[in-house]
Parts: structure tokens; C-alpha cells; sequence
């Protein structure tokens, strides 16, 4: 009787966590979205953008599952648990054989951004949650934590003219267009 009840117990206790990690392995049963480690090696690059001036200037390198590119291919829409990530690069420019002027990525993070698809609306109460992504902010001092307090005051503006393609600038991501 008393192995029984245990059993209940650990299994109500383990299944929001398994359910949690079902969806996505970077959110808590809370919603709390996890810096994506190795994603640079795990993922696949859907593209990059670079900002010339202002505060967001650098690359902007995105990146996403290789599942996540196949069932985008195959239904232009990103699946449920689907992660962005985009990381925000400081550049330098140079003189090299290929011209002047030149630019590139260096080493020194600026910041990293991340999206996670929620089509099922799960963490309705958690103000990160939002038009069916999860949005997480993380600085180069402390990549274990979200400094984002909310979708509206933090990514809203940002993303809005992309609220048509489902608050992603896919214009800028090759990877998802089939190859000929």
C-alpha cells in the first residue's frame, strides 16, 4: 500500500516536468526559458543580419533545429516547441584581399535573444508568453539568466512589423527555402 502511494506521489511530481521537457527542453514547468547552450554546434543557421550603426549594430546570427527547418519547409510555419535563437555579435571591419572595408562577426557577444513556439498556449499568466512564443533576453555576464520582464515592453516593438509572419523576419533566413 505504502509503494503504491509513493508511486502516485513521484509520478505526480515527475509528469509536469517530463511534460515540460516534452515541449521544449529549455522551459520549466513555470515557463522559464533556459539559455540554449552549444547551440552554435546543435542547430542549424537560418541566416544572419547586419546592423551597420546604432545599439543593435553587429551580426545577428539566427539559428533553429533541423526539424524545425523541415516541418517550416513543409508547412511555412514553425512547429510547437520550435526555438529561435539569435545571437547579437560585436563586428570589426578590415582591409583584406577581398576589399576594403570588410566586416566581420568577432568572438564578443553582445547579447542573445530566444523565441520558443507555443501554439498551444501553455503559460498564459507569464508575461514573456505571448502570441505564441516564449521571449527570453540574455547578456554575456550572466547567460543563465532571462532579463526580459515582459513580450510587451521588451520584444512588441521590435517584432511588430513582422507580426504578419508570425513575428519572425523570415525574409532573412535562406535555410528555410527549399533547395532546388
Amino acid at each position: 500500500m505504502h509503494l503504491r502511494i509513493l508511486s502516485v506521489i513521484l509520478a505526480l511530481l515527475v509528469a509536469p516536468v517530463a511534460k515540460a521537457a516534452e515541449f521544449s527542453p529549455l522551459v520549466d514547468t513555470d515557463g522559464q526559458i533556459q539559455y540554449p547552450r552549444n547551440f552554435r554546434t546543435e542547430m542549424v543557421h537560418l541566416g544572419s543580419w547586419f546592423v551597420p550603426a546604432g545599439e543593435a549594430s553587429g551580426f545577428h546570427d539566427v539559428y533553429t533545429e533541423r526539424a524545425s527547418v523541415e516541418a517550416f519547409r513543409k508547412t511555412g510555419k514553425f512547429p510547437d516547441g520550435a526555438t529561435l535563437v539569435k545571437e547579437l555579435r560585436h563586428s570589426k571591419s578590415g582591409t583584406y584581399t577581398t576589399g576594403e572595408n570588410v566586416s566581420h562577426a568577432t568572438g564578443e557577444i553582445k547579447q542573445v535573444f530566444v523565441m520558443i513556439k507555443d501554439a498551444q498556449g501553455r503559460f498564459a499568466d507569464n508575461p514573456l508568453w505571448a502570441e505564441g512564443w516564449g521571449w527570453a533576453l540574455f547578456k554575456p555576464d550572466n547567460l543563465s539568466k532571462n532579463v526580459a520582464k515582459s513580450f510587451k515592453a521588451d520584444c512588441y516593438a521590435c517584432h511588430l512589423p513582422a507580426k504578419n509572419n508570425d513575428w519572425v523576419y523570415i525574409e532573412g533566413y535562406p535555410t528555410l527555402i527549399a533547395e532546388p
